[in-house]
C-alpha cells in the first residue's frame, strides 16, 4: 500500500488551523492556501535527487548540491487545486503546469473528466497532483488514471485534509502513489464533506456557494 505522510511541521499545522476557521474570508483563505502549499512542497520534494557541483564564490570554491534528474509537473484538479499552484511555483518556477477538470455524475456518482490539458513530457517529470481535499477519493483516483495514460511514471498526491474513506478508495486504485497531507480527519458526512474538514475549498477560495 502507498504511504500516507502527515506533515506535522508547526507552521503547517498553525496555518491549517486558520484555514479551517469558518470566519476566515476568501482573501485570507487564498493567502493561507498559498502559504501552506509552499510549506508542504518542501516535504513533497525532499526526495528529489541532487548532484555535487563546484561553485565559485567571491572568496573561493564551494562544493554544493543542485537538483538533477527529473523535473516537476504540477497538476491541479479544478477548481480548488488552482489555489495550490502559485506557492509551489515560487519555489520551483521551472515546473510545468497541467489542469484536470472533473465533475461527479449525479446518476452514477462517478467522476467524469470535462477538461484535461497536460504537459507532453510527463514520463520525464515528477508529477505532483494538487487538490486541497481528499474526500471520497474518486476525483483524485480518476485524475491519476488520466495522468498515467499520458505516460507519467512518478506521481505524488498532495492535499491539505484527507478523509479515511478517500484514502482507502485512492489506495485501492493507486497503491503505489504516496499521499502527502496536513491532516487525516474523522470521516465523511452524508453529503460527502470531510468532518471536521474546512468546508468546500473551492467556494471558500473563490467566494462562491
Amino acid at each position: 500500500m502507498s504511504e500516507v505522510l502527515v506533515l506535522d511541521h508547526p507552521l503547517i499545522q498553525h496555518k491549517l488551523a486558520l484555514l479551517r476557521d469558518k470566519r476566515t474570508g476568501p482573501k485570507d483563505f487564498r493567502e493561507l492556501l498559498d502559504e501552506l502549499s509552499m510549506l508542504m512542497a518542501y516535504e513533497v520534494t525532499r526526495h528529489l535527487p541532487t548532484e555535487e557541483v563546484e561553485v565559485e564564490t567571491p572568496v573561493g570554491v564551494a562544493r554544493c548540491r543542485v537538483v538533477t534528474g527529473l523535473h516537476l509537473a504540477l497538476i491541479p484538479i479544478l477548481r480548488a487545486g488552482l489555489g495550490m499552484v502559485n506557492g509551489i511555483l515560487r519555489l520551483v518556477p521551472t515546473a510545468k503546469v497541467g489542469h484536470i477538470g472533473l465533475y461527479r455524475d449525479h446518476d452514477t456518482l462517478q467522476p467524469v473528466a470535462y477538461y484535461c490539458k497536460l504537459p507532453p513530457d510527463l514520463a520525464q517529470r515528477e508529477v505532483i497532483v494538487l487538490d486541497p481535499m481528499l474526500a471520497t477519493g474518486g476525483s483524485a483516483a480518476e485524475a491519476v488514471h488520466l495522468i498515467r495514460r499520458q505516460g507519467a511514471r512518478s506521481i505524488r498526491l498532495m492535499c491539505l485534509v484527507a478523509a479515511p474513506e478517500g484514502i482507502e478508495v485512492f489506495h485501492r486504485a493507486h497503491p503505489d502513489v504516496p499521499i502527502y497531507t496536513a491532516a487525516v480527519d474523522q470521516c465523511l458526512n452524508e453529503k460527502g464533506y470531510i468532518v471536521p474538514g474546512l468546508g468546500d475549498a473551492g467556494d471558500r477560495l473563490f467566494g462562491t456557494r
